[in-house]
């Protein structure tokens, strides 16, 4: 009898404390809802973002396309060793540290797709179901497209008789996926982070501020470890910034006609 009264008396303590979680999680996504809400753009302004995103990625699609008949036709350019010879004539160890630092999570594909899928979690949850699913999808496409203009391009990588290779890494260079890849994800949490939320809280500059850190980086620590040229590298901003801006282009039409996933 002793032993079966314990066991209901800690029962009904847990209960309790389920509930309390229960409300605490409807709490935040209910907190979360009302940030989104407040942070919302008239329809006038949603049409003027539209538009300019419309121009700016006409204008991107086109100099990619020449930038990419040219080291197709040009894999080694003289301007791309230059430049990383000038990036690597900077040895302090914090800086390289730093670099690797930024570069890291991409090497580990499995690793950031388990961040894309948590993050993705993370929005469903909150009810942000249309930007989870914005989040998982462009990350995957974005890999395809690399993949494939990778192999269409067949540009080798910088070799040790021209610069530095600090990080020995396979495959081919152009443009480079580290870029695409932070691009897809980074640079997306920072414009959801922009357009979702007013700036008036702590955290809101942290979705501001981390994302735009790895993504301004990531692309001088692919030509500082010798990964890539900067021609990969400017090609891969182009392209993934072609690619988010066309997927935001879409995001904001969807959000003006108020459709939602539920």
């Amino acid at each position: 009898m002793p032993q079966r009264f314990k066991k209901e008396s800690v029962d009904e303590k847990d209960e309790p404390t389920s509930k309390k979680v229960e409300s605490n999680i409807e709490g935040a996504v209910e907190q979360v809802q009302q940030e989104v809400a407040r942070g919302r753009a008239p329809w006038y302004r949603v049409l003027q973002r539209t538009q300019v995103l419309a121009a700016v990625c006409i204008v991107v699609f086109l100099l990619f396309g020449l930038l990419a008949g040219y080291v197709y036709f040009n894999p080694v350019l003289a301007i791309d060793v230059f430049i990383t010879r000038e990036f690597q004539e900077n040895q302090n160890p914090w800086f390289q540290a730093l670099m690797a630092f930024v570069s890291w999570l991409g090497n580990y594909p499995p690793l950031f797709s388990i961040l894309v899928a948590l993050t993705g979690a993370a929005f469903w949850l909150a009810r942000l179901r249309l930007e989870a699913l914005y989040i998982v999808v462009l990350s995957a496409v974005s890999t395809l497209l690399n993949i494939g203009i990778k192999v269409l391009i067949n540009r080798p990588r910088p070799t040790a008789s021209l610069v530095e290779v600090l990080q020995v890494v396979g495959g081919k260079s152009f443009p480079s996926g580290h870029v695409m890849s932070y691009m897809a994800y980074w640079g997306l949490l920072f414009a959801l982070g922009f357009i979702l939320f007013k700036r008036d809280r702590w955290w809101h500059y942290a979705l501001l501020i981390v994302p735009a850190f790895f993504v301004v980086l990531v692309g001088p620590s692919r030509i500082y470890l010798g990964d890539h040229w900067a021609s990969d590298v400017l090609g891969a901003y182009m392209l993934g910034g072609l690619l988010l801006g066309i997927s935001l282009w879409i995001y904001l039409n969807l959000k003006q006609r108020g459709v939602t996933l539920t």
